[in-house]
């Protein structure tokens, strides 16, 4: 019989990695930042986290990786995006404004996918989140091949929630407003009983809704029931312009926020997208319901919504109000650039230095989306029992050097190229800037193609300024 008192491993914790001598930002109750530290994963959870002097003697690894070159952040939750919208980036005219943007060009770029093509946008855009420390999102509501795009995303390995493209308003006096509802219930409830959450799926459905004025009250009120029942949340879009507010006041006479809190439909399972165009009021209700925000600075500035002159985001974040980050369309699905932009425009905005500081806008992409998508005890930080949903950036980076405030250079300096590695549910989805479960070559070839074949399929024109030759 051996002795296992002589076994360097005995009394030792087996895990599966132990990464040793980064730093790492765990964003815990304490916001403790570790330097030369050791995160080590186990199943799909980490399994120990502090200083390596502490905890290498404590565990016996199949993996040790040098971590003294990276900075170890959770994944990032993007709350808000067009997952099948990538197949059409820079499609889209700058200058189309936001309702043509949306019935002329988006919508019809989607209704033309084939479930096939829509497979391939969803791939694409777990890619580029997982390449860029995405590891959960929230889906914008505009899939319209569920099943495909779920096969396709489960296949990646990136945690998220989707749901089907749902909108039910009879705007023609021919639609029998009654039938679309009860086919817009029918889906929701069709999706949360085939993709179910609640335990610990990486991938759920939720109901989501277009938003805007294109939901009845009847669709809201069962929208919210469903998700409350199933234990789900719901998202949809609101008053990124003028036109929702203006649609409210005249056909209720309440602004949006208002009239759904009239309905019981806000809660802390409700995030509401883009908020730009609201009053004090509105604000006070998101606050005294609990209902999340979800700003997407870069969609605002392209779009013109007037954030950095009307939005009142400090104020929603002053109030209470839990405020989360998306990329929304196309155009980038990097959390770290909208992270960049929440910490600097209302500084400017405002003429005050103070308002979002690095670390604020670092919450919001962290333990702020965990919050809102019911995740707090998952994700959004690195604590022992947490999911093993972690990002490694490359401090050997011109951007990183020298090396002085971690928080402040991963917020101003870098972006999603230092990404090095990524995990998620304790899987290596990323490894040395490359997708482990993704053949990116094959990927970003169909997808030029089924690109080309959409929107030639469009009769949309391409519009640019200067000719192409």
């Amino acid at each position: 019989m051996s002795d296992t008192t002589n076994d360097p491993g005995y009394g030792r914790t087996a895990v599966e990695t132990l990464i040793v001598g980064a730093i790492i930002i765990t964003m815990d109750a304490a916001r403790r930042i570790i330097t030369d530290g050791a995160l080590a994963i186990s199943g799909d959870r980490i399994a120990a986290i502090g200083k390596r002097a502490e905890i290498e003697p404590l565990v016996d690894a199949k993996e040790i990786i040098d971590g003294r070159r990276f900075v170890i952040t959770p994944g990032f939750v993007n709350g808000h995006i067009h997952t099948t919208e990538t197949l059409i980036k820079g499609y889209i005219p700058e200058n189309a404004g936001f309702e043509d943007g949306i019935w002329r060009w988006s919508v019809p770029l989607y209704e033309l996918q084939t479930p096939a093509e829509q497979q391939l946008a969803g791939r694409l855009s777990a890619l580029s989140m997982l390449r860029t420390g995405t590891t959960c999102f929230l889906e914008a509501g505009t899939v319209i091949a569920l099943d495909e795009v779920f096969a396709a995303l489960d296949e990646t390995g990136i945690r998220g929630r989707i749901g089907q493209w749902v909108l039910d308003r009879a705007f023609s006096p021919d639609q029998d407003q009654t039938a679309l509802t009860d086919r817009a219930l029918r889906i929701l409830e069709d999706e949360l009983v085939r993709y179910p959450g609640g335990d610990g799926q990486r991938l759920s459905a939720w109901p989501l809704l277009i938003g805007h004025n294109t939901n009845t009250d009847a669709l809201w009120r069962g929208a919210k029931q469903l998700a409350d029942e199933h234990g789900a949340g719901i998202s949809a879009h609101m008053s990124p312009a003028k036109v929702d507010p203006d649609w409210y006041l005249a056909h209720t006479g309440k602004r949006p926020v208002a009239h759904l809190a009239d309905l019981g439909v806000l809660g802390e399972n409700v995030s509401l997208t883009h908020m730009v165009h609201v009053d004090l009021t509105e604000v006070a209700l998101l606050a005294e319901t609990g209902t999340n925000v979800i700003h997407c600075p870069t969609a605002a500035l392209k779009g013109g919504y007037g954030t950095t002159g009307l939005g009142l985001f400090p104020e929603m974040a002053a109030a209470g109000v839990t405020l989360m980050l998306g990329t929304d369309g196309a155009d980038h699905t990097d959390m770290m650039r909208a992270t960049t932009l929440m910490a600097g425009l209302f500084k400017d905005a405002r003429q005050d230095a103070a308002l979002f500081p690095a670390h604020q806008a670092l919450e919001m992409a962290t333990i702020n989306g965990a919050k809102a998508l019911g995740l707090t005890d998952q994700i959004g930080s690195l604590e022992v029992g947490r999911k093993a949903d972690l990002v490694l950036h490359d401090t050997d980076r011109p951007e990183w050097k020298p090396l002085l405030n971690c928080i402040a250079q991963l917020v101003w300096s870098a972006d999603g190229r230092g990404v090095h590695s990524v995990w998620v549910n304790g899987e290596r989805l990323v490894d040395n800037y490359r997708c482990t479960t993704i053949d990116e070559e094959r990927l970003y070839a169909e997808a030029q193609t089924a690109a080309k074949a959409i929107t030639g399929r469009s009769g949309l024109s391409l519009v640019c300024p200067w000719p192409m030759i």
